[in-house]
């Protein structure tokens, strides 16, 4: 018989006066109750209860055993209780991977008030506009732009994202402000270089879809060399909202083509399927929600595995 056992069904003997009361309450045998608690006089080698056709009285080394045992298992119980709560809380390294801009501008100035709020989680944040692969590089969870390719992963959508076009003060005083998106032609644009796609700029309005292609004497694999470009006036830039909305409020850049709406990218927050839900990924999901999901939609999205 479990050591343990028997010290919990020798206390409730003791506390409900007898075998018949303990063996109710523990929903075994008063048979086994009496065993349990002969077995551990017979380890003790000592009585622990008089016993009588009537009832059951503790003996002095009886009552010495009962309180320590009272003790010892209110600290089991104490210790249970603290790895349960442990379990609970998040804690420990989170390792997450974002796309550079959105993570370097806009995940990184809201942390602050995740880390404040679980102070025991150490945020492990790696920016790559590259895809990551979750398991094989050792993330826990990705922010992903762009559609989804059909894969083993667990999604939550979060709000589009979204570019705008700006220049500086400066470049527009000298070389004009163009008022529709034909006109960026005659203008130095400063272009983002992913792959060989770079100079194809795309707009929408009234549902009229156009695509124009613009060049200029400045490229760049880096959302904020291109910004710094343009607050040099170089020439115009269309980047991420993320990246210019504060150079625009504070009037060092100007937005151009407000009536045009430009190309929007989705944005997910991605988890692998197989990924145990643990509390510190769990509250960091719904952080990232919170502060970037979009409006009424919050439910996970499950993407097809691919063969």
């Amino acid at each position: 018989m479990d050591r343990l056992t028997s010290m919990q069904i020798f206390v409730r003997v003791v506390e409900k006066g007898g075998f018949s009361a303990a063996a109710e309450e523990a929903r075994i045998s008063p048979t086994m109750v009496g065993k349990h608690v002969r077995q551990l006089e017979e380890q003790l080698g000592v009585r622990l209860l008089n016993r009588t056709t009537r009832r059951q009285s503790l003996t002095e080394i009886g009552q010495l055993y009962f309180e320590r045992c009272k003790q010892a298992l209110l600290e089991i119980e104490a210790a249970d209780a603290s790895v349960k709560q442990m379990q609970l809380l998040p804690r420990g390294v989170l390792r997450v991977t974002a796309p550079a801009t959105f993570g370097g501008q806009m995940l990184a100035a809201v942390v602050r008030a995740y880390l404040e709020r679980y102070p025991d989680v150490e945020l492990d944040l790696s920016l790559n506009d590259r895809v990551v692969d979750l398991v094989e590089e050792g993330f826990e969870v990705a922010i992903r732009i762009g559609a989804l390719p059909d894969s083993s992963m667990i999604a939550r959508p979060l709000q589009p994202y979204r570019a705008m076009v700006c220049a500086s003060p400066e470049y527009l005083a000298r070389c004009g402000t163009p008022q529709t998106p034909q006109q960026l032609v005659d203008h130095n644009c400063l272009s983002f270089v992913h792959g060989n796609r770079y100079n194809l700029w795309q707009f929408s309005q009234g549902g009229v879809q156009q695509e124009i292609e613009v060049h200029g004497n400045f490229r760049a694999n880096n959302g904020l060399a291109l910004r710094t470009a343009a607050l040099n006036g170089i020439g115009i830039i269309m980047q991420p909202e993320a990246l210019l909305c504060e150079e625009v409020n504070a009037g060092r850049l100007q937005r151009l083509l407000v009536d045009y709406e430009l190309e929007h990218r989705p944005m997910h927050i991605v988890v692998a399927s197989n990924r145990k839900m643990t509390p510190k990924l769990k509250s960091f999901i719904e952080f990232v929600v919170a502060h970037f999901g979009r409006d009424n939609e919050t439910d996970s999205v499950a993407l097809t595995a691919v063969d």
